[in-house]
């Protein structure tokens, strides 16, 4: 009877959690179960990232039948937006360890200030990227070795991309601030929103007016998303409330959030910068179709890497509002159960990938010769899952603790001195030619998930003053 009792009352928990989490209510995250904290923070997150993994993968679906050319165009341009990612990353970073911190130690009016404040930064920058993006893209493309024909097509396309660099900002940039907060439902509402609408718009508008259409879906969608964010930001009936005065440039606060943000946001250059020479290597070895297998892959790594990041930024949220309060040991019990279940999640992913890469890819191409790379780089890339999985929730507890110079330090180290130049030697100088750039992949990322590990257990970052 005691076993019949329990199983109801433990499912009805289960879905009060998950109804708890989806709709956002208030929570104090510095005290309680810490398996409670991390579910209501996670699901949201892995949700709101899932269904953008999940347009990237549609777009690619629907992209992919216009051609290899097409592949391409996409593949390159996402590689330099990556760029854009990367500020906005960087920013939304600082502001969520600021405002996790101001939470922890409940001042929610310097909460909102930083978020008030961060916003103002990301649309100065945003400007500039934009109309470097607009003036330069068909450079762009030719600087990363696009074939002519392919910057003769895809060059609107990476107009228009670069272009909404405003908008990829503030939506990365205004999650971040939600998540800070602790209202990750909300950040998942607003993704959700520029993820559906992408998906919605996307074959209809390629069908109509082929590459172009899609970089216009992807603008307009993630400007519903900003718009949806914006809304709720300054409505003000969540746990912060954003004023009109909290915008007037405040040099002290601005500095702060520079000092956390430069690094972060050369963290992830230095990640985006491999990635694209990783990208352009594979052109240059393999060509066309290497490249169009090798995007294809890509897609599908960030199609399940994404929910992986989620449950990462939830350990940067505990991280910070448990600082904030003073929890210290609570705040690394956090970083270590969520890095648990990163694990097991990515370990399934792993064996999807090594067992199941040819029908992957045959998904989004009848091309025998671009399903046979990207199949082989889904399996290389694969391979190292587990390591990605942990070493994201041990980076992005040293960033959630505004620690973001040490996993800079480790992304140079590992991605330029070593990730860089042992592809180059393995395709190149071992004539393994694009499969070397694919090796160097699960080989660097093991390494920074075990460099991350062995400075989080230093403990250095409970230290760090924002």
């Amino acid at each position: 009877m005691t076993t019949n009792n329990t199983k109801p009352t433990r499912l009805t928990y289960f879905f009060e959690l998950l109804r708890m989490s989806l709709n956002g209510e208030e929570q104090d995250y510095t005290q309680g179960s810490i398996k409670k904290a991390v579910f209501l923070l996670a699901i949201p997150m892995i949700l709101e990232l899932s269904l953008e993994s999940v347009f990237a993968v549609v777009d690619m679906f629907f992209v992919g039948k216009l051609g290899p050319n097409a592949i391409a165009t996409v593949g390159l341009t996402e590689s330099v937006v990556t760029i854009v990612y990367s500020v906005a990353i960087g920013l939304s970073t600082a502001a969520t360890a600021i405002v996790a911190r101001r939470v922890g130690e409940k001042h929610q009016g310097a909460a909102a200030q930083a978020g008030a404040q961060s916003i103002t930064v990301a649309v100065i920058i945003a400007a500039v990227i934009s109309l470097v993006g607009v003036v330069f893209a068909a450079d762009i493309l030719r600087l990363m070795g696009a074939a002519p024909d392919v910057i003769r097509d895809g060059a609107v396309f990476t107009r228009i991309m670069l272009g909404g660099s405003v908008v990829i900002m503030l939506l990365f940039l205004i999650n971040g601030i939600f998540r800070g907060a602790g209202d990750a439902a909300m950040a998942m509402k607003s993704l959700w929103l520029a993820s559906l609408t992408n998906i919605i718009l996307c074959p209809i508008l390629i069908h109509f007016m082929g590459l172009k259409g899609a970089a216009i879906a992807t603008v307009i969608g993630r400007s519903a998303g900003v718009a949806y964010q914006t809304f709720h930001l300054l409505k003000g009936d969540g746990i912060l409330k954003i004023k009109a005065a909290y915008f007037k440039p405040n040099r002290k606060l601005i500095l702060s959030l520079i000092d956390v943000a430069w690094p972060a946001t050369f963290q992830f250059i230095i990640a985006s910068g491999s990635w694209i020479i990783l990208a352009r290597l594979v052109a240059e070895t393999g060509g066309t179709t290497a490249s169009a297998g090798y995007q294809i892959a890509i897609r599908n790594v960030v199609f399940f890497i994404l929910p992986a990041w989620g449950l990462s930024n939830a350990a940067a949220t505990l991280v910070g509002q448990n600082l904030g309060a003073k929890q210290l040991q609570r705040a690394e019990q956090s970083v270590l159960l969520t890095a648990k279940y990163n694990a097991i999640f990515m370990s399934f992913v792993m064996l999807l990938f090594l067992f199941f890469a040819s029908p992957i890819i045959s998904l989004f191409t009848n091309e025998k010769e671009v399903i046979a790379y990207g199949a082989r780089a889904l399996q290389i890339i694969g391979a190292g899952y587990i390591f990605y999985g942990i070493g994201m929730v041990m980076t992005q507890a040293l960033n959630g603790a505004g620690d973001t110079r040490t996993p800079t330090v480790i992304n140079f180290v590992c991605f330029w001195l070593f990730q860089v130049p042992f592809a180059y030697f393995l395709a190149e100088g071992l004539n393994l030619k694009s499969t070397g750039a694919f090796i160097a992949i699960p080989v660097a990322e093991t390494l920074i998930a075990l460099t991350a590990w062995y400075y989080f257990k230093k403990g250095k970052w409970k230290e760090v003053q924002i």
